[in-house]
């Protein structure tokens, strides 16, 4: 059988056997089990496509696998507390970990501790990066989901501690979850709160753009991937789906099943904890305190499968399959480091440098695409001047190359080269 191209990842957290179990999205059969302890809530994730980390339930570190290694504990991340999430960046260069009221950011090649940041005044409850790694977003019970971005983070002058790019204070109860959208530094934010509300904000400008009122406690948030939808896991059970595109949508709505997009999933007997859609949209992945993660048709808001659990669900999310998975002989491209409790800076024999590996294609100094914008603009009007003027023109490739384009010379003007760009 061909490996899926997405599969289901549950954990639980009264589960004896195992610790978290990969099932097939389509027929729901059971795929692979990890084993070792139980996750906590809000804390499993995947780090570059080769190892799968949780956080133990109700201690101070985190487990580690490589991916394709089930029965096998690679190594165990001794923390400096109970940590209460822990996600990952999609590049693989960066790891975080809420620990108490305190957000903590390794630097995955090396294992050192970056950065040690202290905005929240009670616990955080959750951590998400952006898709293009650039920031990420911390909620906590002090009602505030805090925006920082990871160039502000990372920094040589230690002696000036980073502030955040946004603190989000809308919210009047605790932050339960929260989901970033696509488009990196433009993209979208929601927040579920105890307050009964969920939100929707600007992650550039921090300003607010949504807010729904509901009649119950609100435990988990996520988007379509097109962001046509918001699904909202309740307190009492229900799934709300609110539509993002209904024309008469305002900015403080309370929300009403009607036939504009907004509708209700019923099903789970007990809180829903998280939610995950699959790649297509078509698909509605939720887990419940009721013991159970149940996979729905969006269209028809009809529950196709249930999975049954030992105990309270803790994790489920639908991901694409990483490509070493199901191949049992291969080993990760870079071994785990061992991960450092203490800033980089007090560790003897440390210069005190940053180490950041950006990547092969990012390690050189780019222009931003206006900058590139305005070169190509200037060029273009020095071509223009020269034709206009009658005077014969040298061949502009090189002047170009900085695009990659493709340019061609074909000596159609006497005295002069013709070049044209090809994207």
């Amino acid at each position: 059988m061909a490996a899926p191209l997405e599969v289901i990842v549950t954990s639980d957290s009264g589960s004896q056997l195992w610790n978290s179990t990969v099932f097939d999205l389509h027929s729901g059969s059971s795929l692979l089990s990890y084993r070792g302890g139980n996750s906590a809530a809000r804390t499993l994730t995947v780090l570059n496509g080769e190892y799968l980390l949780s956080a133990q339930l109700g201690k101070n570190f985190i487990n580690m696998w490589e991916i394709q290694r089930k029965d096998q504990l690679q190594q165990k991340m001794v923390c400096q507390g109970l940590v209460n999430c822990v996600t990952a960046s999609r590049n693989g260069l960066f790891l975080l970990a809420g620990v108490a009221e305190t957000v903590y950011l390794w630097e995955v090649s090396t294992g050192k501790l970056l950065s040690v940041l202290s905005r929240h005044y009670q616990d955080i409850t959750c951590l998400m990066f952006t898709d293009d790694s650039s920031h990420f977003v911390s909620g906590g019970k002090d009602n505030l989901a805090v925006v920082w971005s990871i160039s502000s983070v990372i920094q040589l002058d230690l002696s000036h501690t980073p502030e955040p790019r946004h603190v989000l204070s809308r919210h009047s109860l605790p932050i339960t979850d929260l989901h970033c959208g696509l488009m990196g530094a433009q993209a979208r934010v929601a927040t579920a709160s105890l307050d009964q509300t969920v939100k929707v904000w600007e992650l550039s400008s921090g300003e607010l753009l949504l807010s729904v009122l509901f009649d119950v406690e609100i435990m988990s948030v996520t988007f379509d991937p097109c962001e046509y939808f918001l699904f909202c896991g309740g307190s009492d059970g229900n799934i709300f789906q609110v539509s993002l595109c209904s024309q008469s949508l305002s900015r403080d709505k309370t929300f009403q099943s009607d036939n504009d997009g907004n509708q209700v999933f019923k099903g789970h007997r007990n809180l829903v904890t998280c939610l995950s859609v699959s790649m297509d949209g078509t698909l509605l992945l939720s887990g419940s305190h009721d013991e159970t993660a149940r996979l729905w048709d969006v269209q028809s808001k009809q529950s196709i499968r249930c999975l049954a659990h030992k105990g309270p669900v803790t994790n489920a999310v639908i991901m694409a399959a990483p490509a070493n998975m199901f191949l049992p002989d291969s080993r990760p491209g870079v071994p785990l480091p061992r991960f450092s409790r203490h800033l980089h800076t007090s560790e003897g024999g440390d210069s005190g440098e940053v180490c950041v590996r950006l990547g092969l294609y990012t390690q050189a100094k780019e222009q931003t695409y206006l900058q590139k914008a305005e070169r190509l603009n200037n060029l273009m009007n020095a071509v223009t001047d020269k034709v206009r003027g009658g005077r014969g023109l040298g061949c502009a490739a090189s002047d170009f190359s900085f695009l990659a384009g493709v340019l061609v010379c074909d000596g159609l003007f006497e005295g002069c080269f013709k070049c044209y760009l090809s994207l």
